[in-house]
């Protein structure tokens, strides 16, 4: 499927017993609670996501974006432990890592090497210099696609990123049934994209889980 074809499944919708994660009682109160409690609204808005059945899990990270939220909390992102923190068990479909390269910068390409060997599709586009002599690519518009094109093929989709850009994107596959988990740092995440997903989980809480705990192994610069 290409871009093309994507308004002629716009109108599909799986039906409640295609996606597992939407059985089960729904509380909605001063608390939202889907699933018996298994995904749980506070009153601050940090969202606990812990589906009991997630179905296919289809994952998209916005590496820029991770890496300067990895940045903010001091740690190196361990992305072994990572993806099997993102997974949780469920069936992975596809773990897409977008990134943007300097193909003259080898520790980088090592590390893309080691990511494409290690369970994630990794999607590039060079850099671009920008006035100001700071370098940076765009990818918004490769993750929109892609979650939009896999979405009859997936159940969750575990957005890593805080660009509110995506907010549309997250909307669209939100209509055709899927469930979709939201990713990153608080501090650093627009307020339209936690409107529009299912559950938000701050990269802060879970630093722990998907840290690494040497300096051994690949850096993402």
């Amino acid at each position: 499927m290409n871009i093309h074809e994507i308004s002629d499944y716009k109108s599909e919708y799986k039906v409640i017993s295609d996606r597992p994660y939407l059985h089960g009682d729904l509380f909605v109160g001063n608390d939202i609670r889907f699933e018996d409690d298994n995904i749980i609204k506070s009153a601050d808005d940090k969202l606990i996501c812990n589906a009991v059945n997630r179905g296919r899990v289809a994952i998209f990270i916005d590496g820029s974006n991770l890496f300067y939220a990895a940045l903010q909390l001091n740690i190196e992102i361990d992305y072994t432990k990572l993806l099997v923190y993102l997974t949780k068990g469920s069936q992975l479909l596809r773990a897409f890592f977008y990134t943007g390269v300097d193909r003259s910068n080898d520790k980088q390409q090592g590390f893309l090497l080691w990511m494409r060997r290690n369970g994630y599709r990794v999607v590039t586009k060079d850099l671009v210099q920008l006035p100001d002599g700071s370098k940076k690519a765009n990818l918004d518009v490769e993750i929109a696609v892609d979650m939009m094109n896999l979405a009859p093929h997936y159940d969750t989709a575990v957005l890593v990123s805080g660009d509110g850009d995506l907010a549309y994107a997250v909307n669209a596959v939100s209509y055709q049934g899927v469930r979709v988990e939201v990713v990153s740092l608080r501090s650093m995440t627009s307020e339209s994209l936690i409107n529009v997903a299912d559950c938000f989980v701050d990269l802060d809480s879970i630093k722990q889980e998907i840290q690494k705990t040497s300096h051994s192994g690949f850096n993402y610069r």
